[in-house]
């Protein structure tokens, strides 16, 4: 909680019967411990966390077994896929394809599952995000899309233990690693879980990076909000916030990655987990020239276990997805710079952070002999991390209009993903 490892993802108030409650869902948004609980349930609480340990190995094994193929970068899959929803309205409701909105649908109307956990945007709150169980279309729907913003699914474990019926379970890595470790611990409050599925995961930023886009709009009352999203309209979509005035303020996605390294959390840069290993199946967006120029969104589709690849061909046969199978150095092409920073630079970014006397995660395994070019590389990257996360830094950004801000910072990146190319790309695939 105070190490600058948690991942917020909600375990230890989901389990904590509210006696562990999230303090400043505006601010740090970090778990507070508001009663004392029993040995007992602090050993069951800090045996579920991820935050600090997940030992990858040992858990694939556990879960997987072997697989039909592994990828260091990747982690066990059985078939790899490029893909959309067949459904124009679940393709288009979606951050990519509408792949994941599209399973849980199909889970749902089979009777398969009788809910899925999701994360929608607040109904009380429009401007912070929160999980629910969904039981029907509209429910799901209404969960679908990307939130940049933190989100902390697992603190409905309590409802999760006490629903009737099967579920299907959507989270980011942390979020799921700690699903499977309470899953082989037989806890009872993971019982009717079923499926698993889960986006990519690059970064997650702190609610501050909405209030500061709102403030270069000259937008001062985050409390205004009516609708707040990220992904929104065709792929790949713009951050949208609509206010109770009835203004629309609009960025395009890339340009609101400005964003990112004046408010990422700073468990995000030392996180490994890309591809969301530990899911049945995750996805993430398509990005090849090939597939960006068509608009509408396709998603990356990896299906890791068994259960997971026999409901993907399952779907196509019965008209609900349209599947293509691809190489894995496709998909390495796809995310290379997604898969260098966290396959390399997470665990370069562990080393600094190890020498500076720091607690550091520990996942049971490092990947280590990287070129000299890439640790300085990311000695330049983690060096403007601290110095944009700083008060002064994100005061001066404000000052300029985003869009603006936008340009520079995909003209910036760009150039930068040009500069070093070879050095990301060096022993990469």
């Amino acid at each position: 909680m105070r190490s600058e490892l948690c991942n917020r993802c909600g375990t230890c108030v989901g389990l904590s019967g509210g006696r562990i409650r999230f303090g400043d869902r505006e601010g740090k948004y970090l778990p507070e411990i508001r009663e004392e609980l029993s040995d007992a349930e602090y050993d069951r609480i800090w045996n579920a966390c991820t935050g600090g340990r997940f030992d990858f190995p040992a858990m694939r094994e556990k879960i997987f077994g072997k697989t039909p193929a592994f990828h260091t970068y990747m982690g066990p899959y059985q078939e790899l896929y490029i893909g959309h929803a067949l459904d124009p309205g679940l393709r288009e409701a979606g951050a990519s394809g509408g792949i994941l909105s599209a399973m849980l649908i199909y889970l749902l109307e089979t009777g398969r599952i009788d809910g899925a956990v999701v994360t929608r945007m607040s109904r009380d709150k429009p401007w912070l995000t929160e999980p629910v169980i969904a039981t029907s279309r509209e429910e799901i729907i209404e969960g679908a899309q990307s939130k940049y913003i933190i989100t902390s699914v697992n603190e409905i474990l309590g409802s999760v233990s006490e629903f009737e019926g099967n579920l299907a379970y959507v989270g980011l890595p942390g979020q799921v690693q700690s699903i499977r470790k309470l899953q082989q611990a037989g806890d009872p409050a993971v019982r009717n879980i079923r499926y698993i599925f889960g986006p990519f995961y690059g970064n997650t930023l702190h609610f501050s990076s909405v209030r500061s886009f709102l403030r270069s709009h000259g937008e001062k009352d985050h409390t205004k909000i009516r609708k707040l999203y990220f992904r929104h309209g065709e792929w790949p979509g713009k951050m949208r916030v609509e206010m109770a005035s009835g203004r629309i303020i609009e960025l395009k996605k890339f340009h609101a990655n400005y964003l990112i390294p004046f408010h990422i959390v700073k468990n995000s840069l030392f996180c490994t987990d890309f591809t969301n290993e530990f899911t049945d199946i995750s996805g993430g967006d398509a990005w090849a020239p090939a597939y960006e120029e068509r608009g509408k969104g396709f998603s990356l589709v990896l299906a890791r276990s068994v259960a997971g690849r026999d409901l993907l061909k399952e779907m196509e046969q019965e008209g609900w997805l349209d599947l293509s199978p691809v190489t894995e150095q496709e998909c390495i092409d796809m995310h290379s710079h997604g898969y260098d920073f966290k396959k390399r630079g997470s665990f370069i970014r562990i080393r600094f952070r190890k020498l500076l006397g720091k607690d550091v995660p520990d996942y049971g395994y490092a990947l280590r002999g990287f070129p000299l070019s890439r640790i300085l590389m990311e000695l330049v990257i983690s060096t403007l991390f601290v110095a944009l996360g700083t008060r002064p830094a994100r005061w001066m950004v404000e000052r300029f209009s985003p869009e603006f801000i936008g340009k520079l910072f995909e003209r910036s990146r760009t150039r930068w993903k040009r500069s070093t190319y070879r050095i990301k790309r060096n022993e990469l695939g």
